[in-house]
């Protein structure tokens, strides 16, 4: 895709990005309308504070001679008056620019709250396939950082542009009136300027671009360093993660560094062009004032005039690296809220009627963008009420599968129904909210353990069903031992407790949900001997009358559910009760042998 090389289209980019947020403007009219008023009265008064001065050297000055140019006035009494009048102009011109720079930053910082509260729910509303394909730190930035820049957009850089250009239009307007040949002499370095212009800012916005990029790069870089911290430091991988960062990190000093130098070029570029076009009004303009075509108040106007004429073109080239990065990060703001996902919520959808949780996948098939098959034409029927533990080698799409029930994904073929309806004809809402997750990494944020526990809930809950179900999934005992019991502090992300309590504490909450359908994602994973039978035992409780997908490698929890499916290269190779299959002598009866033979206890679903 061609990228906008000049000025002029740097333009057609800005008004890009205004029209795609145009619709968060409503509502902000009367703001918007007034401190568009504002600008243009601030711009009249701008156009009015030489003209005092003009006064007082055409008529003033020649009377104090003895020229009779006041026709009976005093001129102190003159000069008194234009002194008022500039300073009234100068004071308006304040006024109204404060105004119109308040309503702007106003509407601005309004309309920057809601653009990022609408990205963050479309970001959370974005399928797990699309987060799977992106890298947090980035989004991240274009949360956080580029919604910032979108400020420049509307406010630190768009105003005065505009601003610049009524002066610009007002200014040139006057002096053609006044003198159309000394007009053109002083205009005549602005098609310099355009060219200038033409050349540099495109690379100012390519250089932006790329830096915007590397910023993305470079969050993204400390977001997983800094979320792996105890992998990278129990692996002495410091150094590495360390070159990494320092990497991207000299690469956006570099850009920026590079940005800065051709912003300032051109910058430096406009003023030796603005003096060029002075030095010309001295010299044209005076030969005008001897030859009596104009007045000496007049060239004083030009004079004046030319250089607010340049301003705009000043102004751009102070703000081209700011309003060009701004452009980049509105790009990648707009870029993110257009986007697309496949799983997503059809207008006439409607919500799921109560399930009692029976799943069934039909001929499903399943594969990453861009990646090989996870499911291959998968037939499975999970009764309402049953437990069904799904095992096999890793990457046999055991988690994909688990992922489908709750529509993180969609299949690629076939359907996966619940109580016969598809999945896809009913709102994501009122489908998750009847379905409990455990995942093998709890979430655990910060606040009371009540907090936790209630956490998600679409429903009240009595302070006796918190403890209920605290004691049904083993963690009442290690709640009540902490200073302050539920109301206790934990820190983010669970910190403060052990592995075994997080869990613990995430299968309670899954008890306190109320749905008929449960999905435990690995949930023995990486907990010791006690810590694993202690979740086991919880794990039966919290499961009794669901329908419970287990996904996990712990085989003797398996085998104590009510089926057993081995998936192998995302195809079903065994099913059936674990009696059976243990009696069969395929993968589950093997791989539970060598297990028993690792660890002897077994441990009761």
């Amino acid at each position: 895709m061609s990228r906008p090389d000049h000025l002029s289209e740097t333009l057609p980019g800005l008004g890009r990005v205004l029209r795609r947020l145009a619709p968060y403007l409503r509502g902000h009219r009367l703001v918007l309308t007034g401190a568009v008023l504002a600008l243009i009265l601030s711009t009249l008064a701008k156009l009015a504070e030489p003209w005092a001065l003009k006064f007082v050297i055409d008529t003033v000055v020649p009377s104090a001679s003895g020229d009779p140019a006041l026709a009976g006035w005093e001129p102190m009494t003159v000069l008194t008056l234009c002194a008022v009048g500039l300073l009234a102009a100068v004071m308006l011109r304040a006024m109204f620019e404060f105004l119109a720079t308040m309503g702007f930053a106003l509407v601005g910082n309004r309309v920057l709250t809601r653009v990022r509260a609408d990205l963050f729910r479309h970001l959370q509303s974005l399928s797990l396939g699309f987060h799977t394909r992106s890298r947090a730190g980035d989004l991240t930035m274009r949360l956080v950082g580029d919604v910032g820049m979108l400020k420049e957009v509307m406010v630190t850089a768009a105003m005065p542009l505009a601003a610049n250009v009524l002066i610009f239009a007002g200014m040139v307007g006057v002096m053609v009136w006044l003198d159309w040949r000394l007009a053109l002499v002083a205009l005549a370095p602005l098609p310099v300027l355009v060219l200038v212009s033409r050349l540099m800012t495109g690379r100012i916005r390519e250089v932006s671009r790329t830096q915007r990029k590397r910023q993305g790069h470079l969050a993204s870089t400390s977001t997983e360093t800094l979320a792996g911290i105890r992998s990278i430091q129990a692996l002495g991988l410091e150094a590495r993660a360390a070159q990494a960062f320092g990497g991207a990190n000299d690469g956006d000093m570099k850009a920026g560094i590079r940005g800065a130098r051709l912003a300032a070029s051109l910058e430096r570029s406009v003023d030796v062009l603005a003096g060029l076009g002075l030095a010309a009004i001295l010299f044209f303009g005076t030969r005008q004032v001897l030859a009596g075509r104009i007045t000496p108040g007049d060239l004083l106007i030009f004079v004046t005039y030319l250089k607010h004429t340049f301003r705009p073109v000043r102004a751009y080239a102070k703000y081209a690296a700011r309003l060009a990065k701004a452009l980049a990060a509105g790009e990648r703001v707009v870029a993110l809220l257009d986007e697309e996902d496949a799983v997503r919520d059809r207008p006439w959808l409607p919500p799921a009627p109560a399930l009692t949780g029976s799943l069934a996948f039909e001929g499903v098939s399943f594969a990453h963008p861009g990646g090989a098959p996870v499911l291959h034409r998968l037939d499975l029927r999970l009764a309402a009420g049953k437990r069904v533990a799904l095992v096999g080698p890793s990457g046999g799409g055991k988690s994909t599968l688990a992922g489908l029930v709750l529509r993180l994904y969609d299949p690629g073929a076939g359907r996966v129904t619940a109580d016969g309806i598809d999945l896809r004809h009913m709102t994501l809402a009122s489908l998750r909210a009847q379905v409990s997750l455990v995942p093998q990494e709890p979430l655990i944020v910060s606040g009371t353990v009540r907090e936790n526990l209630t956490l998600g809930l679409a429903h009240e809950v009595s302070d006796a069903e918190i403890r209920a179900a605290a004691r049904a999934a083993a963690a009442h005992d290690f709640i009540a031992a902490m200073p302050g019991g539920y109301d206790a502090e934990v820190a983010e992300r669970g910190g403060s407790l052990s592995a075994g309590q997080r869990q613990r504490l995430s299968l309670a909450r899954a008890l306190l949900r109320r749905a008929p359908i449960l999905v435990l994602d690995e949930p023995t994973t990486g907990l010791d001997e006690k810590s694993a039978a202690m979740v086991a035992e919880a794990i039966g409780a919290v499961s009794e009358g669901r329908t419970t997908l287990l996904i996990t490698h712990d085989l003797a929890l398996a085998a104590a559910c009510d089926r057993v499916v081995v998936l192998d290269g995302g195809r079903i190779v065994e099913a059936g009760r674990p009696a059976r299959l243990l009696q069969a002598g395929g993968w589950f009866a093997a791989a539970h042998a060598r297990q028993r033979g690792e660890r002897p206890h077994a441990l009761a679903c």
